[in-house]
Parts: structure tokens; C-alpha cells; sequence
């Protein structure tokens, strides 16, 4: 009977080569409701097999788990077979992770976990523990556990050390420095630290190992890139968002093949090496032996599933971005996600230079690259959420989030550009709760700040000093400079107001001085020097008014950003008026006149996108 399921194994591998996924299936649980009886092992065999061809090529997530349940059960009655009860409590897992059960999950890793670390034998079982441990780190990461799971990513970097492995090294190192992100404060040095181990990590492993780790290269700039803009070095994030459109810009080509086969290949020699051993047991080395066919089988057949899912899925679906080797070849997000994040990350590193025209192309290209994505998942505007099953409900989320950030820039570009009428007194509500709904102790400084200017503008200067005090005195402790530009900003803009114009001085040329060397906001420069050059007028200083009013408008205009244009018209008409040049002044006059037409315009336009209507019906409520 063992022949007769050796035959079923091979017509299977050969319907799914060919494609046809539901004949493989079918021709395999042939075996399983058999009504002779095979050894139970051949039929644990057949029910990993039927639920890796389930999860790879289907959606029928219940069904694969309820196969791996029962060979579970098998598995319990059979000594020894260590390999095939790792698989299937991985297997198992990534089921209870698409059906959402996380609780199911983690005891599931933690029984594989412990399995495969009493084995303790030879690199496969490291492998096996690595494996565990990432899953493991990546469910409590879901959970919100983020000190728990960087125990247990910690864990696997030492368990990838054992075995000699730098690739899995960096898998851990990154994940870990991901989690530092994630609930990163004000404290840079931890995140600092992790962010010079990957280096080094990745800087250790052999140019040939780097160059076919193309997915954990590209996860590590996109780590690079958020620590980048995070701490406002624009230059820095930059540089980063070009490495990645490098390393991606052959996405549409086919995906080679050259990571998959270096991996099997590297899988084929240790099990070879394994078997030669003189001490292993019959079962073992039975268990070996099927694996060794296995892996020879994935090799063969790499170029014709190439071309197959090539013609099938598209190109934009064949090429992956996996982290490490196999039992590891898994990727951080699909290929789709990343190109639009890059877009994203492009896209915020051009609007603070008021580089608009570059960055709305960032922005509609990962627009296009959503819409294309959610197509095929097959979600239009007809679908529900109930709809959808829950693997498909987190990846849609994830283009989701996308989208919702590409339209929120979008949006703030065409403000940018246009002017917020009677919207103050809406601000400070819309900056008092986004206080209240976030723990970071950044966004909160940065409400608190925009709460205060928007109470700036309605007058009322008492409630606005009572929300910067407190930022001020603990602007040093922030990291970066975005939250002390902000504030340096605010207060000083309140010290003018309240007439005490040395202290405003002071405060404005600091935080001037911060935004041009360190953060590079032309925005924020523009405003700066609009300030200055209005207090610079109320001091009499008419001069240096001049000046630095032509050098805020200069920038103002290169933005695009008709409100502060029109501020600093403004000020120039007073500026005239003091100096007694009547013509400079009507001339000054004239030309707001055709920039407040201008402006009317395009608010005319911003209240016609469809993205602002989008983002609108997101209230307080």
C-alpha cells in the first residue's frame, strides 16, 4: 500500500505543477479517506502535504486546519518523527493566524518551540526554533506585548547564532529594531544601538548570501527610512527611499529564481550530510530520506512553478521579498504593499522641501499601485467587511492604511496651497483629541503645540501659554528637532504677541536657526521668517523687515503656499506704509489683490476633491 501512495504523492506533484490544485488535492486525500489502511505516518505525510498545497495556492484556510488537527493526533501515537511534528505545528500556526485565533496560536509555538528545543539536534532543529520564535514574536507583537516579544526575537538571535546562520541573524536583529520602532518614546539609544547591530550584521554576511537576501535588504532600508524621518533627517531618509526605488526597480521583470534554488540547494546539501551519519535510527533516517526527495522535488520543479504563476497570478505577484531560507521563507508584507510604502516614504521626504509636483507623482503612482492591488483581491466599493475572510481582511488592511496616509498627503499639499477659512476653533477640538488618543509622548507635544497656535489665532493667548509652558521647558528632551522647532515656533510666536518682542527674537531665531541646518521644512522656514520680518517691522527696524520678508515670500512662492504669501503681502503694505513709499505700496496692493483671487480659486478646487470629501467624513464623533 506504501507504493500505492508513493504513486498517489507523484500524480499530485504533477497535477500541481501543472497547475490544476484541485486535482492534487483530490488525488491525495484519495489516501486519507481510503478504505484500506495505510500506516499512519504515510498518512500524516499525506495531510501536511494536502494543507501546504491548501495554504499555498488556495484560500480554504478551515480545511487545511482541520487536516493538520487530525495529523496532529496521528502524531501523538508515533515516537520520534521530529521533523514532521515541527511542520505541523507550524503549519498550524500560520492557519490559527490567518483565522485570527491568536490565543490558538501562541500555545501552538509554544508546544513547537519546546519541541523542537528539547530535540536539540543538529541545525535543522535550530532552524525549526528560529522559525517558532519569529511566529511566536510576531503574534504578541499583535497583541501589543512589545517587551515579550522582543525577549523571545532576542531568543532566536541566539538560537540563529548557534547555527551559524547571519542571514537569520539579521531576520531577528531587524524584527527586533521593527519592535523598537513600534514603541519607541523619546529614548533613542536603544533603538541607536539596534540600528548599528544590523548594520554590522548585515555588513558580516558574504557578498553572495546579501546579494540573494534581496527581501531582508529591503526590509532594513524601510527601517532605516522611518528612524530617518522620525528624527527629521530628511537628507538621510532620502538617501534610503533611493536605495530602495533601486533595489525594487526591477519589479517588473520576472522574478529570478536565484534566492529559492540557493536556499533548497543549501536545505539538499545538509540533509545529505545528515544522512551519512552512521547513528541515526531506521525512522529516522526514513524521515530524512522523504524529506531529501521533498526538497529535490521543490528544485526540479522551481522554473516551471515559475512560469506557471508568471502566467497565472502576473509578474507583480510571482516576485516575493522572503526574509530568510526556508523553514523561514516568509516575507514582511507582500511585494505590492512595499512598492506603495516606498511611494509613501518618497512622498513624505519631498513635501517638507516643497518639492509638490515630485511628490504628488509619489503619490498618485502608490494611489494607482492600491487600486491595482485591491482589484485583485477583489474588493470594489460593492464589498463588505463580512465579506471578506480573514486573512483577506488583513491584507486589504494593510492597503488600506496605505491609501488612507497617501490621501491624508494628497490633502495636505492642496491646503498647503490654498487657506483654512473660520477653522480655528474646529483645530483646537480636532488637537485635543488627537492628545487624548495617542500615548506618544511626541504626538502628544506636537497637539499640544498645533492646539496652541490655533488658539493663537482665535486670541486667546491664556489658553495657549498654558498648553506650550509645558512643552517648552521639556523641549530637550525630544528626540530629533521636529517637537523643538515646533515649539520654538509657538512660543515665540506667543512672546510677540504678548509684546515682549527681545524674548520672541530670541526664541524665533533659535528655532530658525534648527529648521534650516537640521530639519530642511521650507514650510516652517517660510513661516519663521514671515514672523521675523513682522516683529522686525513693529521694532522699526525697516530694513532688516525688507529683507527678510522678500526672503520669506521668495520661499512662500517656490512652495506654492498662498496663505503665507499672502501674510507676508500683507506685512510688505504696512512696511511700505511706514516707509512712506506710496507707489511701492499700491503696486504691494495690487498684486495681493491677484493672489487673493488666485487663492479663491483654489479653494474653489480643494472643496471640489474628491479626497478632501473623503477625509471629511472622518469627524469627532
Amino acid at each position: 500500500m506504501e507504493t500505492v501512495a508513493e504513486g498517489l504523492w507523484s500524480l499530485a506533484d504533477r497535477w500541481e505543477e501543472e497547475g490544476r490544485v484541485g486535482q492534487a488535492v483530490k488525488c491525495l486525500e484519495a489516501i486519507c479517506q481510503s478504505h484500506v489502511s495505510f500506516l499512519p505516518i504515510t498518512d500524516v505525510k499525506t495531510r501536511l502535504r494536502i494543507a501546504s498545497l491548501l495554504l499555498r495556492h488556495t484560500d480554504n484556510v478551515s480545511h487545511a486546519k482541520s487536516h493538520l488537527e487530525r495529523a496532529q493526533l496521528l502524531l501523538k501515537q508515533i515516537p520520534a518523527c521530529y521533523e514532521l511534528k515541527c511542520r505541523a505545528y507550524s503549519l498550524l500556526s500560520r492557519c490559527y493566524n490567518l483565522l485570527g485565533t491568536i490565543q490558538s496560536q501562541k500555545q501552538t509555538l509554544r508546544k513547537g518551540l519546546d519541541l523542537a528545543m528539547s530535540v536539540g539536534d543538529g541545525r535543522s532543529f535550530l532552524l525549526w526554533a528560529c522559525n517558532f520564535n519569529l511566529q511566536l514574536a510576531n503574534a504578541l507583537t499583535t497583541e501589543g506585548d512589545y517587551q515579550t516579544a522582543i525577549a523571545v526575537l532576542e531568543s532566536g538571535l541566539q538560537t540563529a547564532e548557534q547555527a551559524y546562520l547571519p542571514d537569520l541573524q539579521m531576520v531577528f536583529a531587524t524584527s527586533v529594531l521593527h519592535v523598537n520602532l513600534m514603541q519607541w518614546e523619546e529614548d533613542a539609544g536603544i533603538v541607536e544601538q539596534n540600528m548599528s547591530r544590523c548594520e554590522t550584521l548585515w555588513n558580516m554576511m558574504p557578498v553572495d548570501q546579501r546579494h540573494v537576501c534581496k527581501g531582508l535588504y529591503v526590509y532594513k532600508l524601510l527601517l532605516q527610512a522611518f528612524f530617518s524621518l522620525r528624527t527629521c533627517d530628511y537628507k538621510e531618509a532620502t538617501y534610503h527611499v533611493a536605495s530602495l526605488d533601486t533595489a525594487l526597480a526591477d519589479d517588473t521583470e520576472p522574478p529570478t529564481p536565484t534566492s529559492e534554488q540557493y536556499y533548497l540547494q543549501q536545505q539538499l546539501n545538509y540533509l545529505e550530510e545528515q544522512m551519512k551519519q552512521a547513528s541515526l535510527s531506521p525512522v529516522v533516517l526514513s524521515d530524512l530520506h522523504d524529506q531529501y526527495l521533498m526538497v529535490q522535488r521543490q528544485l526540479n520543479q522551481c522554473a516551471q512553478q515559475r512560469q506557471y504563476k508568471a502566467n497565472q497570478l502576473g509578474l507583480s505577484e510571482v516576485g516575493k521579498l522572503p526574509l530568510g531560507p526556508a523553514p523561514l521563507d516568509e516575507e514582511w508584507l507582500p511585494r505590492g504593499a512595499v512598492l506603495v510604502l516606498v511611494d509613501l516614504l518618497g512622498a513624505l521626504c519631498l513635501r517638507p522641501k516643497g518639492m509638490f509636483k515630485e511628490c504628488s507623482k509619489r503619490i498618485d503612482s502608490g494611489l494607482s499601485r492600491v487600486d491595482e492591488e485591491l482589484n485583485k483581491l477583489g474588493v470594489t466599493v460593492d464589498i463588505a467587511e463580512g465579506d471578506l475572510q480573514h486573512w483577506a481582511i488583513w491584507i486589504v488592511g494593510i492597503y488600506l492604511v496605505l491609501w488612507l496616509q497617501l490621501l491624508e498627503n494628497k490633502a495636505i499639499i492642496d491646503l498647503t496651497q490654498t487657506d483654512i477659512l473660520a477653522t480655528q476653533e474646529e483645530a483646537v477640538l480636532h488637537f485635543g483629541k488627537a492628545f487624548k488618543m495617542t500615548g506618544s509622548k511626541g504626538m502628544q507635544a506636537m497637539s499640544q503645540v498645533n492646539a496652541a497656535l490655533s488658539y493663537i489665532c482665535v486670541g486667546d493667548l491664556s489658553q495657549a501659554l498654558d498648553l506650550i509652558a509645558p512643552v517648552y521647558k521639556n523641549m530637550d528632551s525630544y528626540v530629533g528637532v521636529r517637537e523643538k522647532t515646533s515649539v520654538l515656533f509657538a512660543s515665540g510666536l506667543l512672546q510677540m504677541k504678548q509684546n515682549n518682542l527681545q524674548e520672541a527674537r530670541t526664541r524665533l531665531a533659535t528655532g530658525l536657526t534648527l529648521t534650516h541646518k537640521q530639519l530642511g521644512n521650507h514650510q516652517l522656514l517660510s513661516q519663521y521668517l514671515t514672523v521675523l520680518g513682522s516683529m522686525a517691522t513693529t521694532m522699526h527696524d525697516t530694513g532688516q523687515a525688507r529683507d527678510i520678508l522678500k526672503s520669506s515670500f521668495t520661499l512662500a512662492k517656490a512652495l506654492h503656499d498662498l496663505p503665507t504669501q499672502l501674510g507676508v503681502l500683507s506685512e510688505l503694505t504696512v512696511l511700505f506704509q511706514e516707509l512712506g513709499e506710496t507707489s511701492k505700496q499700491l503696486e504691494n496692493a495690487e498684486y495681493e489683490a491677484r493672489k487673493t483671487e488666485e487663492l479663491k480659486r483654489c479653494i474653489g478646487a480643494a472643496r471640489d476633491s474628491k479626497h478632501h470629501t473623503r477625509l471629511i467624513q472622518y469627524g469627532l464623533s
